[in-house]
């Protein structure tokens, strides 16, 4: 019997969108936000990401944010202090 490989992928149903970098990573008034949304281990792996990130980025101010639920919606007041404080914002997922 020979085997039959199926590709899974579909077509796309429209023109890929190119990723433009709306920010300035080299603005020395660069202020990271860094949002873990609630399930384990978004924390600890927004740690590492900050590490990372410092090292690269070494003048940026990151400030963190964490929803505590990850069923619930970030609050009015998180992203009014999201938008407030920060250039740019990594959310992240836990495992």
């Amino acid at each position: 019997m020979a085997i039959q490989f199926v590709d899974p992928r579909a077509e796309t149903a429209g023109a890929p969108t190119p990723y433009e970098l709306s920010t300035d990573m080299g603005d020395e008034s660069l202020s990271i936000g860094l949002l873990a949304n609630g399930f384990p281990d978004s924390v600890v792996f927004l740690d590492q990401v900050e590490a990372a990130m410092a090292t690269s980025l070494p003048k940026a101010t990151f400030h963190r944010y964490d929803k505590g639920n990850a069923s619930e919606i970030a609050s009015d007041k998180m992203l009014d202090a999201i938008t407030a404080e920060c250039t740019a914002v990594v959310a992240a997922y836990g495992h």
